[in-house]
């Protein structure tokens, strides 16, 4: 007769692992994840593409500004003028075209949350209409302008 011990380590079997779960084909869930994902791509997409559509008059006032000689006598009527364009790009003809002075720094300052055109270097486009004889502009005046350009805001009513 067989004198097989019930209990000896000769008569275990290897466990049986079912095949591993295949990544291919995704469960259900991860379509619609992914149908969410390429939504929210196209959405952010469409919000840069928008906002470069936006801010387009910016990046061609920054690089009509790099191009004024600074040293020229009619430098600081170039530069009265890139930033009366981009005011009118920016906010409504009716609320910029009849600014002037003291109004047009105080509109400046305002919608670039600075004091640089009333109390700064871009005092000296308030004071170039009025005063006869050649307008250099400064390098702090180009910055000013420049800072504005960049950094004014549009929702502020002024």
């Amino acid at each position: 007769m067989d004198d097989i011990d019930p209990g000896s380590l000769d008569r275990l079997n290897d466990i049986v692992v079912p095949p591993p779960v295949p990544w291919w084909p995704p469960a259900p869930a991860w379509y619609a994840v992914g149908i969410i994902v390429l939504i929210l791509l196209a959405v952010l997409a469409w919000q840069m593409i928008a906002w470069r559509m936006r801010t387009r008059y910016r990046r061609a006032a920054l690089a009509e500004l790099a191009t004024i000689d600074t040293r020229s006598s009619h430098a600081l009527g170039a530069v009265a003028e890139v930033l009366k364009r981009v005011a009118l790009a920016a906010f409504p003809r009716e609320q910029v075209a009849s600014l002037a002075g003291e109004v047009w720094l105080k509109f400046l300052d305002a919608t670039g949350r600075t004091s640089d055109f009333t109390q700064g270097a871009g005092r000296a486009l308030g004071d170039a209409e009025y005063t006869p004889g050649p307008h250099p502009a400064t390098p702090e005046l180009i910055a000013v302008v420049h800072h504005w350009i960049t950094h004014h805001r549009t929702d502020l009513s002024c």
